[in-house]
């Protein structure tokens, strides 16, 4: 049986879209970017965290708050800690494959060329901006979507919807229709392994926030800048992962278990 507690998802969505307006038209008045296509509009980041603490604030006050802010760091609720290797290394291995496919198929893409001293600062800015987003995401919604659709359908409905919140920052980079599709494939699918995470690691949010970093690292450091970065060979990949995560571990858990408390 899976359970949680009460709230209201539609609500939720509706929250973040108000809250990221004014991000989105900041964006679409300067072409100044926070990092190499990276828009100003994506300071909306602050927004699905920003929602999900007003929505507990509402039904639980400053205890609600307080509990919500202490799951960025609910690590503790990793037992099997061999789940933390997927953690770190199952996104990179996903770019490296990226990279040697596109190698191979004969794209121009040169070699990697980055420092320790810029990876650890991203490292910084993702993590944080990762908190920002999964707070809400994960934090917040994806538990009642879990109870009413099972796993699978929660991650793929999150997963659109997260793509879509990325669409406007996209067209502000800009970026073509064709790109913002593959990339909307490589997303959901992300988001199916992000729930896969997150559910057999105690419903941590640490760790939903940790792979979230770790997917927008590593495409900063993907030739030269994300600037070769190809969502159609990344999102394919990502794809396969994904359906093979849910034939493995099953759609309705995504947790090898019939059932999964949430809450």
């Amino acid at each position: 049986m899976i359970t949680s507690p009460k709230r209201s998802s539609l609500i939720f969505f509706l929250l973040v879209l108000a809250l990221s307006i004014p991000f989105w038209v900041a964006g679409a008045l300067t072409s100044r970017h926070l990092l190499p296509a990276l828009p100003i509009s994506a300071l909306a980041f602050l927004c699905p965290a920003a929602a999900a603490a007003l929505l507990v604030y509402r039904s639980s006050g400053w205890t609600g708050v307080t509990t919500l802010l202490k799951r960025s760091f609910d690590f503790k609720r990793i037992g099997n800690k061999a789940w933390i290797l997927p953690l770190i290394f199952l996104q990179p291995a996903i770019m490296v494959l990226s990279y040697l496919v596109m190698r191979l198929t004969g794209a121009p893409i040169p070699a990697p060329q980055f420092s320790i001293l810029t990876a650890l600062a991203l490292s910084i800015i993702f993590f944080i901006g990762g908190l920002g987003e999964e707070l809400g995401w994960s934090g917040y919604v994806i538990d009642p979507l879990q109870e009413r659709f099972g796993a699978l359908w929660a991650s793929l409905l999150l997963g659109g919807i997260w793509a879509l919140w990325h669409f406007i920052p996209l067209l502000e980079v800009p970026r073509s229709w064709g790109f913002i599709a593959w990339w909307t494939l490589g997303t959901i699918a992300s988001r199916v392994i992000i729930v896969w995470l997150y559910n057999n690691t105690g419903r941590s949010v640490f760790v939903a926030v940790a792979f979230h970093a770790i997917l927008d690292i590593t495409w900063q450091l993907f030739p030269v800048n994300g600037s070769f970065y190809d969502p159609r060979v990344t999102g394919l990949i990502a794809a396969v992962v994904a359906v093979v995560v849910v034939i493995i571990w099953g759609p309705r858990t995504l947790t090898r278990r019939k059932s999964v408390t949430l809450g």
